[in-house]
């Protein structure tokens, strides 16, 4: 505290103010303040009214709750008393946007980009090295170390994805985390109200999220509700002792995401997974305590309306508590009826990730309202199917095998989809050194645009970014050349990329920008034909308009006979293939090359 007294000056109220016309009245205040359990609130103002106040362990954190329904916006002072002293803290309840809470969240129609911000573009070099709590070192020789990577990086770039033809940004985390060594992942947050100094200020995150949507471009912003960082202030002063899990006896999770269905599942195992700590640097919090709840729910809605974020990417979800979790997405559809919130629940088979999701049958009744899910089954399956050389048929059998379980999912067109992310190997291995060596790459994002879904890039992958995490998560997440002031190299200029490169980003643009606004594959229905001579065929059909998928998985070429493909040919004799713009001939064979791809629009 910055002096020994009480003032309105060291305190602090989380949120800092609030919006009057929510359709949840209620208004949880988080105050923090020498002794300040010890003082009385009130607050006059029309409409407003003091529900209730909440002493902590801590003598330093009062919690109030209060009524907002009937209020009108305005400022007004939330008085604290303690026998003749008194403190007069100003707050405010701020007028919504018109339409605020017709915000429409990303979906099928949609392509995300996910982005490390430290990673991908130092636009404002004057806030690498700033004081912080915690002492850090930017140092872009390191891998684990932070890179100066910030949001005016993303907001000189915006172009550059624009142009690429993506519909949607991902940022890995943006929030303070003020941790030793830096924490430039972001994935333990240290203040829920602030954006992280050395990436901006909140009202740069605003005016990014401003400027992607004049753009077109969505955002969806990465939160963690599972645990904090170990240097936040509630771990140097705790609110109370079942605020965190195991706090007082470390317990390390067992990552028994199968816990939740697993028939013969034990108590202690359900257990460790759930309230076990990720990591030590990050405290479990305890979701169960209805005040930790409160301030999460309040927290995310805050900054849904506060800068307009178009969804919600949410970590580690089965590692809190489900009911919990339940709850929010509940609280925050209600309030934004065509959200949508994606949960990063990592399940190695399909039916796990199927447990997930709104609506599903699996769940035994207990629905979650989680209305996306993430395909790490197709992850884990991709680099090794479309890398199959020593196969004379490829390994297109795996992928076919795996969209045959799609059934499970109770909307399939809210699954993301993605070949690689920032926890991932990189799809490629290692870099192709041709053209001719492009052919994975090639098939892999053709498939991953043109199947039902949300399809996911990982920044760079258009670039033929490339590695595996094997000495460290660093590698799969490394600075993009020209994106640093005195880079030798600049790939975000054709002119900066070698010849593969360009042939690689091309090829996406093209197949990104056929997609966008295309409604047959974002919202169609899918058919698909068991692999023959190596070559996988499906088609996408909507509203009589029909799109068939090609993908040659064999080393040779082959002429493909189409009398088993009638059905959906539908009597036509051509098609347009979108790649090269030229007209494909149906007769009784269809010559296709080696590792080739046809996107045929009949």
């Amino acid at each position: 505290f910055a002096s020994g007294s009480l003032s309105a000056d060291n305190v602090k109220v989380e949120p800092a103010f609030w919006w009057s016309g929510m359709k949840n009245p209620e208004l949880q205040l988080m105050v923090y303040g020498k002794d300040i359990s010890g003082y009385h609130p009130s607050v006059s103002y029309p409409g407003v009214r003091l529900k209730s106040t909440v002493a902590l362990e801590s003598p330093n954190y009062l919690l109030i709750y209060l009524d907002v329904e009937d209020a009108r916006p305005g400022k007004f002072d939330i008085t604290f008393t303690k026998g003749q002293k008194s403190i007069s803290y100003p707050y405010e309840l701020k007028t919504r946007k018109p339409d605020a809470d017709k915000v429409k969240g990303f979906d099928a129609s949609d392509v995300l980009y996910l982005i490390m911000p430290d990673r991908f573009a130092n636009g404002d070099p004057s806030n690498d090295q700033i004081p912080m709590r915690t002492p850090y070192k930017v140092d872009r020789e390191s891998p684990n170390a932070r890179h100066g990577g910030d949001l005016a990086g993303i907001e000189q770039h915006l172009d550059y994805i624009e142009d690429l033809g993506v519909t949607a940004i991902w940022l890995n985390p943006v929030l303070e985390n003020d941790m030793k060594g830096g924490s430039y992942h972001g994935y333990a947050t240290t203040d829920y109200y602030r954006v992280d100094p050395r990436f901006g200020t909140n009202e740069d995150y605003v005016r990014l999220i401003d400027k992607a949507h004049q753009r077109g471009l969505r955002v969806v912003m990465d939160m963690i509700f599972n645990h904090c960082g170990s240097d936040h202030p509630w771990m140097k002063d705790v609110p109370s002792q079942d605020w965190f899990n195991n706090l007082d006896n470390y317990v390390q999770t067992n990552h028994d995401k199968e816990a939740y269905f697993d028939p013969y599942v034990s108590d202690y195992d359900k257990r460790t997974m759930i309230d076990g700590w990720f990591v030590p640097s990050m405290p479990d919090l305890n979701q169960r305590n209805p005040h930790v709840a409160k301030y999460l729910i309040q927290n995310s809605i805050w900054w849904i309306e506060y800068t307009g974020i178009d969804g919600i990417r949410q970590d580690t979800y089965p590692y809190a508590d489900v009911d919990m979790m339940r709850q929010w997405c509940q609280e925050v559809m209600n309030e934004y009826p065509d959200y949508n919130i994606v949960g990063e629940a990592w399940m190695n088979y399909t039916i796990g990730s199927a447990y997930w999701q709104k609506g599903s049958r699996l769940n035994f009744g207990k629905d979650t309202e989680l209305r996306s899910v993430m395909d790490f089954r197709l992850m884990g399956i991709a680099s090794a199917a479309f890398h199959e050389k020593e196969y004379p048929t490829g390994g297109l059998q795996a992928i076919f095998e795996h969209m045959c379980y799609d059934y499970v999912y109770a909307d399939i067109y809210h699954v993301l989809r993605f070949l690689e992310n920032h926890d991932t190997d990189r799809f490629l291995r290692s870099l192709p050194e041709s053209i001719d060596d492009l052919y994975a790459f090639k098939q892999g994002v053709t498939f991953l645009l043109t199947i039902p879904g949300i399809p996911q890039l990982y920044y760079g992958q258009e670039l033929l970014m490339n590695g595996t995490k094997e000495k460290g998560d660093g590698y799969i997440r490394l600075d993009v050349p020209g994106g640093w002031p005195g880079d030798k190299e600049n790939w975000f200029e054709a002119s900066g990329r070698s010849e593969v490169q360009n042939d690689a980003w091309n090829f996406l643009r093209t197949l990104l920008k056929w997609r966008k606004g295309n409604d047959v594959i974002a919202y169609g229905k899918m058919k698909h034909f068991m692999p023959n001579q190596g070559v996988y065929v499906y088609e996408r059909s909507l509203d009589g308009k029909s799109v068939l998928v090609f993908l040659n998985g064999a080393n040779e070429a082959v002429d493909l006979p189409m009398d088993r493909y009638a059905e959906v040919l539908h009597g036509k004799t051509s098609g347009r293939d979108i790649l090269t713009g030229t007209t494909i001939s149906f007769g009784k064979e269809l010559p296709i090359p080696a590792k080739g791809i046809l996107v045929i629009e009949l």
